[in-house]
Order: C-alpha cells, then structure tokens, then sequence
C-alpha cells in the first residue's frame, strides 16, 4: 500500500500491521505512509525495519525519507520460496526558489527510492525482489510530448533495469486502456491509466503512475495487472494493482 493513512482499530487488530508512525517525514505533517499488509495468516512476513539514513548502522535498511518505503521478506507457503517486497512511493517535489521555477517533479524523489533500495540487492543474480509502487512519473513519454522530460523519466526505468529489476507492469492487455485515446500518449504505447485526478474519474482516466519492478531471475513469472475497469476501481484515486507470482 501507498499513500496509507492510519486505519480504525477494529481493522488493525484482525490485520498484520507494522507499528511504524502513520506519516511520512518531510516539511509537510504528511498523515500517511507505504505498508505491507497481511491478509493471509499462512503467509509469515519478516518485516525489515526501515532506519534514517542519519540514524543508520550496519545492517539496518537506511532510507533516505522514512514513510516512502516499507519492505518485508516473505515465504511462499507452496514452495517455501522467499522473496522480498517493497512498496514505494514518490513525493512531488519544487525546484530550488532561487530558480524561480513553478515546477513540480517527483523523478527525483524516485532516484532516492533506488538508491535505498539498492541496499537490497547483494548480488548481481539469484534475489527475488518485487517493488511496486506510486512514482508520479511517466512511461514512455513526457507530458503533453515533451521530450525534455520523456528522458528524465526513461533514467527511471533504465536504472531499476541496470540495479537487476526489470520493469514488468502493468500493461495492455492487463488492464484497460484509456478511451478516448489521449492526445499526448504515443499511438504504440501500452500503458493503462492507474490513476485519475479530481477533474477525471475512473472513466476518464489517462495516465499511468503505477509501476511494478522485479528481479530479472524471475520477472517471467511475475504477472500484473491493473484492476482498472470502472465497476472494480475501488474508492481510491489509484486503481488496485494485481501481482501474481507463479
């Protein structure tokens, strides 16, 4: 989960929860944050506890804004596989106000998220990482065509890549595209809308924030999807994302 905010307690106590603040660090007093959520008594998660990076000791997972990233070690109850799972999420962020610049970005937020969870990876084969997420960020494009950040959105997904994580999802035909077709999204694309602002709704849905990563030995077997039929959309202004593995 992303973007959490605290739940009732008649739900955490028939829930495995961490009990890490419901905030997120920053300037702002942000009341949520990214969780792993048991629903599954059979599944046993290893919680790995995130610490600050001016905090941080050898062997604790330093991150760089407390709140963005939750990650666990779990075992596959069938196979007794482990994997590690990471849930994300990218701040909007300001260029300095020396600029004078009116811009919000978040790839720079997400190049904080891989540099932390590059922590993870201790070999260059043979991990199983699934890292899924919010980025606020493109694929395959820039918004409205614009080339400028067409490629600082690609450094995304070129450095989960090159750090062993291959981007596998969501898309087309795992899940719905959006219709009509936006004028800035390419012809060939196959991205799916995730997400729908407050002038949208999940009809009208048009860009893709969501993105799911997984390590390359098993990224075959790592199937997403997007629940982003309108009757399935859910209450949120991001759509449910499906991950199997099989």
């Amino acid at each position: 989960m992303q973007e959490a905010g605290e739940p009732p307690h008649e739900i955490t106590s028939i829930l495995d929860l961490d009990d890490e603040p419901w905030r997120t660090e920053g300037t702002k007093q942000r009341r949520w944050r990214t969780a792993i959520v048991g629903l599954n008594d059979n599944v046993k998660i290893d919680r790995i506890k995130s610490q600050s990076l001016f905090e941080v000791k050898d062997g604790d997972f330093g991150v760089t804004r407390l709140g963005t990233i939750a990650a666990a070690h779990v075992k596959d109850p069938h196979t007794s596989e482990i994997y590690t799972l990471v849930s994300m999420y990218s701040l909007w962020e300001k260029p300095h106000v020396s600029t004078g610049s009116s811009w919000i970005y978040a790839d720079a937020s997400v190049h904080r998220l891989i540099s932390d969870i590059s922590s993870l990876v201790g070999q260059e084969r043979g991990h199983r990482i699934i890292v899924a997420g919010d980025l606020n960020s493109l694929y395959g494009y820039g918004e409205f065509g614009n080339k400028y950040w067409g490629a600082r959105y690609k450094t995304i997904f070129d450095r989960f890549k090159s750090t062993g994580l291959e981007f596998v999802g969501p898309q087309f035909p795992n899940g719905r595209q959006a219709d009509p077709w936006p004028a800035e999204l390419p012809l060939d694309s196959l991205n799916v809308p995730t997400y729908y602002t407050n002038r949208q709704t999940p009809q009208t849905a048009t860009r893709q924030l969501d993105f799911v990563f997984a390590s390359a030995d098993i990224s075959s077997r790592v199937k997403v999807k997007a629940v982003n039929y309108v009757e399935e959309w859910g209450g949120s202004d991001h759509c449910k994302i499906e991950i199997v593995v099989r």
